[in-house]
């Protein structure tokens, strides 16, 4: 899933990626902003290690991950994603 945020984004900007990502069960989030916030960035990559713990834990036999990349500097109107 890919979003998009014109400006910074933040920690409430993450925290909607999650749960719009949780919902739908996403495999890669890939956020497309002009800048992040550092605190933003680590709820991010604490998602992606907590959706990889969670699920070796649970034991089901099924290894499910979550792939984050993050695209700093350039938003570009021509790509099609999620607006934030």
């Amino acid at each position: 899933m890919l979003f998009k945020k014109k400006g910074l984004f933040t920690v409430s900007d993450a925290m909607k990626v999650i749960e719009i990502a949780s919902r739908e069960n996403a495999k890669e989030i890939i956020v497309m902003c002009e800048a992040i916030d550092e605190e933003a960035r680590r709820r991010l990559w604490d998602y992606a290690n907590g959706v990889k713990l969670r699920l070796m834990a649970d034991l089901i036999g099924e290894q499910r991950e979550v792939r984050v990349g993050i695209l700093e500097g350039y938003v570009s109107d021509r790509v099609k994603g999620i607006e934030l």
